[in-house]
């Protein structure tokens, strides 16, 4: 094998396959990239066989083949050569040397035939969605989902197909995070399937907020997105989702309404002085002012107060700060709305005039 490519149209793909592969392995090749070189392209797939990213970039290819290579030593080769740079690469016997400039890199290589490919069953629903969409679906939901819970179908985001749109859902059973966007999708029936967490992450790193269509295709088993020159395929959470409607309180009297920036500086202030371990504080919703209130085991107190669009009865309740922190980096509006009945209830959040989105945080006793 031997081709050339320049650092210019190599660098853009490698990040996009390289987020995939784990810097701790089971198998030493999961930590290499297969590169495929035929005609005038360079295909590269990387995968933890949990999920698998394919990406490729025109190449000058005089000897077709394949083989597999380091993948964060060849990335790291790769961002720290000057712009421009020509890269080739030669497969000599069990090694590859890659030359750029004046630089020459001998790297192991591992045979390709052994790289492990994931098999995976997409013949089932699919559909098309903007990139920018999808985007800010998953930025108003991943945050919420657990990471390692022993409630596996935690780890993992909720998405549900259905003629009139896409909903989302992320709890990992303190909070939820649920979004719906209306589109006019052509499916059949509802589908809903669990996206692994680690897929989500990195399907949300890659997606930018352009009008380019990412195609959608779920299998039994398994998803696909394809958007560009990237295709991503994962497998899904085996698992039944809780029923999230009913964990979303439905009859909370008590509403109030502050302004989102105000609230977000004020939680940054106070959480200063709040318990390391815990994080956290209290708010008290009075009439016309809110009042945030922290302390911790150093007997240190913190206290703030916020205009507040709020006329019942006082009521103090207990928050963890980054909950509450991710609900208003999620929420895009300028004003939040939270509905809430007492100190020992849920309550839920959302933008002003937001009804797509809900935010159900659980109280924190303190």
């Amino acid at each position: 094998m031997e081709l050339v490519v320049n650092r210019e149209r190599l660098l853009p793909v490698l990040s996009k396959v390289v987020g995939v592969v784990e810097r701790r392995q089971t198998l030493p090749i999961l930590g290499n990239l297969l590169l495929s070189a035929r005609e005038d392209r360079l295909d590269i797939c990387g995968t933890d066989l949990e999920v698998e990213v394919r990406t490729s970039c025109s190449a000058s290819v005089p000897g077709e083949g394949e083989t597999t290579l380091p993948a964060r030593k060849l990335m790291d080769i790769c961002r720290n050569l000057t712009e421009g740079t020509e890269i080739r690469f030669r497969l000599n016997n069990e090694r590859c040397v890659v030359t750029a400039g004046r630089g020459r890199f001998t790297l192991g290589v591992l045979p390709a035939a052994d790289f492990p490919l994931m098999d995976a069953d997409i013949e089932g629903v699919e559909v098309k969605v903007p990139e920018g969409i999808l985007r800010q679906i998953l930025d108003k939901t991943s945050f919420a989902m657990a990471q390692q819970d022993v409630r596996y179908y935690l780890n993992g985001l909720l998405l549900e197909w259905e003629r009139s749109g896409i909903t989302a859902v992320g709890t990992d059973g303190h909070r939820l995070a649920k979004f719906h966007r209306s589109l006019d999708l052509d499916v059949p029936e509802r589908v809903q399937v669990i996206v692994p967490s680690k897929t989500i992450l990195e399907l949300r790193r890659q997606l930018s907020s352009t009008d380019e269509e990412v195609s959608v295709s779920v299998g039994p088993r398994s998803i696909r997105l394809a958007v560009g020159g990237m295709v991503m395929t994962s497998k899904l959470v085996d698992g039944r989702y809780p029923e999230y409607e009913r964990v979303i309180p439905r009859e909370l009297e008590k509403v109030a309404r502050v302004s989102n920036d105000a609230l977000k500086r004020a939680l940054a202030r106070t959480s200063i002085l709040s318990n390391e371990k815990y994080r956290g504080v209290r708010l008290a919703f009075e009439e016309g002012v809110l009042r945030l209130q922290a302390h911790n085991p150093e007997q240190e107190e913190a206290e703030e107060e916020i205009e507040l669009d709020y006329s019942g009865e006082s009521v103090a309740i207990g928050f963890n700060v980054a909950y509450l922190s991710d609900v208003l980096g999620a929420v895009e509006g300028t004003e939040i709305e939270v509905r809430f009945s007492d100190a020992g209830s849920s309550s839920v959040w959302r933008g002003v005039g937001a009804e797509d989105e809900t935010y159900v945080v659980m109280p924190m006793r303190l």
